[in-house]
């Protein structure tokens, strides 16, 4: 029997993607959600120019989107296809549209209703101060290994592809001119918006034509080590502008070209039409594989659902949304993005080799699959579609990898800012942007060098990410829960896959806290057992919430709640 063309499994994954963005996403908005356009957001009821600013949609989208698609939708879905392309896709294209989708939207929905406090904020509100108290520990727990392992991955693709270093440091400077174009100047987004994806394309024919290999040791620190300084002082600086000057306008330039860089491999896809060399499923894997199940489901976790986007959506976005209508589109095709990217990776990883003996000797262990590995597949694609040089094919792919990973690792480290003041605010003092931005960086840093000076102590912690990852975003679908049963409002297509990640993330939890007791990760074994305790307990109390909130008097609607000061005129631009 011939093996199945990657085409096929594009053409359907994307069909799926789009009719959830165009026909359920539409529903969540109208009936779950209700977005109202009169809604007076938070950016425009506390606007400081800073972290509250209003801003266009499509601007937001790419603020949102290359923020919460970092590396993890590709390293979770180069990973999972040890086990068969067919159960990866599975869960990447059901889990975009039933569930990725609607926690981000749900997510923002319900930080915008609560002037824009974060979810772990609102935890507090709706579940009580203890359930609070511990779902900012889940919070700060995930943030961490995001911004410490972000950190290291960057670094090491910035050491092995020296090619993508001027883009991805060139970037910056776009994104510098792009913000004060926009903004202060005030010139058209679309003229501005072509200018700058041609100063990055530009970039990455530079960087690929002179690549920038550090040497061997430089003051005083290996390659990788100095990019990880580097890497921490730049997301620290970020940290602290406006949102308008650097972080916003780099994360939607950065959407576009990446956006552009997913057509590529998906128009390579189209041109080239490669077979899919691994099996569909995976009788033969290595001795070291896990279990599928519970597996699968914490392997891949951005590009299905993601806790990581819940704290974005909360902690970010929605105190950029200028419509609450404009959720839909920055929450929910956001969520999209990223399923086409972890989509596009699963393609990569399964049909970028010419054998499947090829194939089976780069999956030889279940640590195998990575991000080079996108990049080498991806890389063997677009220059078999589009005839472009391999090493400019992995230069555009590499370049692609590192910008995803760094927007995401410098809206990771405001984000942790952001919870060491809530957690500062909990003990009794304030701390202000600069004295918590530093107390997240040291930490940071002090995780990251803790195994020496390559930085691979960033990784410490990384095996817990997707049962902490799941284990939050099930949580958070709870908080989200509680406010639509209290509205009365139809709760089951939040409920029901907040059910469903919690008994994969915590059974997953549960297999890996064997593990780390069988091989003596004592570490491991410790930060598990607070991951699984903080869940349940939250959990627990969510669900007595829950009860609660059915016992009580419904809520009016939000439309007869408003009063005018609340009303933003639709004529408003």
């Amino acid at each position: 029997m011939d093996a199945p063309n990657s085409l096929v499994l594009a053409i359907i994954g994307v069909a799926m993607m789009l009719a959830g963005y165009f026909l359920y996403s539409k529903f969540l908005a109208k009936k779950v959600y209700k977005l109202n356009a009169e809604f007076k957001t938070p950016s425009h009821e506390f606007s400081d120019g800073v972290d509250f600013v209003p801003t266009n949609k499509y601007i937001l989208w790419g603020h949102h989107f290359t923020s919460v698609a970092g590396a993890a939708p590709i390293v979770g879905p180069a990973v999972a296809v040890i086990w068969g392309w067919f159960p990866a896709f599975l869960w990447v294209t059901l889990g975009t549209v039933f569930l990725a989708g609607m926690h981000d939207l749900g997510a923002m929905w319900a930080s915008v209703r609560n002037k824009g406090q974060s979810i772990g904020t609102l935890s507090g509100r709706y579940i009580g101060a203890r359930g609070r108290n511990l779902f900012l520990v889940v919070i700060f727990l995930l943030l961490l290994m995001v911004v410490a392992a972000f950190a290291v991955v960057i670094s090491g693709l910035l050491v092995d592809q020296p090619g993508a270093v001027i883009p991805t440091w060139g970037a910056l400077v776009v994104a510098l001119l792009v913000g004060q174009a926009i903004y202060r100047l005030k010139w058209n987004l679309l003229a501005v918006t072509v200018a700058g994806v041609i100063a990055l394309y530009a970039l990455i024919l530079l960087g690929d034509r002179y690549p920038v290999e550090l040497p061997e040791s430089i003051l005083g620190m290996s390659p990788q080590g100095f990019w990880i300084i580097t890497l921490f002082v730049y997301a620290a600086i970020a940290s602290v502008l406006p949102v308008w000057v650097l972080l916003q306008p780099r994360d939607y330039i950065n959407g576009i070209q990446l956006f552009i860089g997913l057509g590529i491999l998906y128009g390579s896809v189209m041109l080239a039409t490669p077979t899919l060399v691994a099996p569909a499923w995976n009788d033969n894997v290595p001795a070291d594989t896990p279990s599928i199940v519970p597996l699968l489901f914490v392997t891949i976790a951005c590009g299905a659902i993601s806790g990581f986007h819940g704290t974005v959506s909360s902690g970010t976005s929605s105190k950029q949304l200028a419509r609450e209508t404009d959720a839909r589109f920055v929450g929910y095709f956001g969520a999209v993005g990223e399923g086409l990217l972890a989509l596009g990776a699963i393609i990569a990883c399964a049909a970028g080799f010419r054998t499947l003996a090829d194939w089976e000797a780069v999956y030889d262990s279940f640590s195998s699959g990575g991000v080079g590995v996108f990049v080498q597949g991806g890389g063997a694609i677009v220059n078999n579609g589009l005839g472009i040089p391999e090493s400019l094919s992995a230069t555009i792919l590499a370049t692609m990898a590192v910008l995803f990973a760094a927007t995401t690792m410098d809206t990771g480290v405001r984000l942790k800012r952001y919870v060491v003041q809530e957690i500062g605010q909990l003990a009794g003092f304030r701390l202000g942007t600069v004295s918590a931005t530093l107390i997240t960086v040291v930490i940071a840093l002090a995780l990251t060098f803790s195994q020496g000076g390559d930085g691979s102590g960033g990784m410490l912690i990384w095996p817990l990410f997707g049962t902490t990852n799941q284990l939050l975003a099930a949580l958070t679908l709870s908080i989200v829960t509680i406010m639509l049963i209290r509205k009365g409002r139809p709760y089951l297509p939040v409920l029901l896959p907040a059910a469903f990640v919690m008994i994969m993330a915590g059974s997953a939890a549960v297999v890996q806290l064997g593990g780390f007791y069988r091989d003596g990760e004592w570490l491991l074994l410790a930060i598990d057992v607070v991951i699984i305790i903080a869940a349940v307990w939250v959990m627990v109390e969510s669900i007595i919430a829950m009860g609660q909130a059915f016992k009580e008097k419904k809520e009016p609607e939000d439309d007869e709640l408003l009063t005018e000061d609340q009303k933003f005129p639709l004529d408003t631009t």
